[in-house]
């Protein structure tokens, strides 16, 4: 059952490959439908205080398409309220969902090249899943990632990324994890 597809990425291959395997053994499974896998990956990204200001805003999300290869979807404020003023109906975010190929690119590429350049990099920290198997994890500045050219950024953003899988405890998922090489701090 190896995949040596031109339509595969290299991380989704090695999770096929190498991490199923191991996961059926360790986890006892029956069925390879049971060996939890990744969903999908979700990336938002806050934008309260560019929301007055399009240029800001439109360049915050261009950013956010270049990092995820995909076209973001503004997200918009549901209700008023005052003392944030915030009218309902305004945009204050974006947000984009990778699957599939697309999905598997970005955590490769968040992997092997963004994470290593973040600055006193220990790891990341393995107590941000949500009982469910879903893991979130925030990233400070879009500037590690070697799409953003440092010389057109305008300010420096952060944006978190929400890795949905199917496990169903969170140590199943935190196992899947640190098998596809996610960098757990100890």
């Amino acid at each position: 059952m190896k995949i040596e597809d031109a339509n595969v990425n290299r991380l989704q291959a090695y999770y096929k490959n190498t991490v199923v395997p191991e996961l059926m053994k360790e986890g006892n499974y029956k069925n390879i439908n049971q060996v939890p896998k990744i969903e999908k990956v979700i990336i938002n990204m806050g934008l309260g205080a560019e929301r007055d200001n399009s240029k800001s805003f439109n360049l915050a999300v261009d950013e956010l398409a270049l990092i995820a290869g995909q076209k973001p979807v503004p997200t918009i404020a549901k209700k008023s309220i005052a003392n944030f003023k915030l009218k309902e109906g305004q945009k204050i975010g974006a947000k984009v969902t990778l699957r599939g190929k697309r999905m598997y690119e970005f955590l490769d590429r968040l992997l092997s090249v963004a994470l290593p350049r973040v600055r006193d990099f220990r790891g990341i920290s393995p107590k941000a899943f949500d009982g469910r198997g879903n893991y979130a994890l925030g990233i400070k500045e879009q500037i590690i990632f070697p799409e953003i050219k440092y010389d057109k950024v305008e300010r420096v953003r952060g944006f978190d990324v929400i890795i949905v899988t199917t496990a169903n405890t969170d140590a199943e998922s935190l196992t899947m994890l640190t098998k596809m090489g996610f960098p757990f701090r100890k």
